[in-house]
């Protein structure tokens, strides 16, 4: 999944600015304590973010 592509789901499932806001503030423990940011900037794949950010917020299996 490209980045572009993860931002466009994270904005569509919680509005463009609170994404932004839980990409830099929400700590997941699934990604090693990391916000999405950090995920990102450490090389985690976007598709294995979007998964943990879907479990985390309990995004429905048809929006994910």
């Amino acid at each position: 999944m490209r980045i572009t592509v993860f931002r466009r789901l994270m904005a569509e499932e919680f509005g463009p600015g609170r994404a932004e806001v839980l990409a830099k503030d929400h700590v997941f423990s699934a990604l090693g304590g990391r916000t999405v940011e950090q995920a990102l900037e450490a090389g985690i794949p976007a598709k294995e973010i979007w998964r943990e950010v879907c479990v985390e917020f309990e995004v429905p299996a048809e929006r994910r």
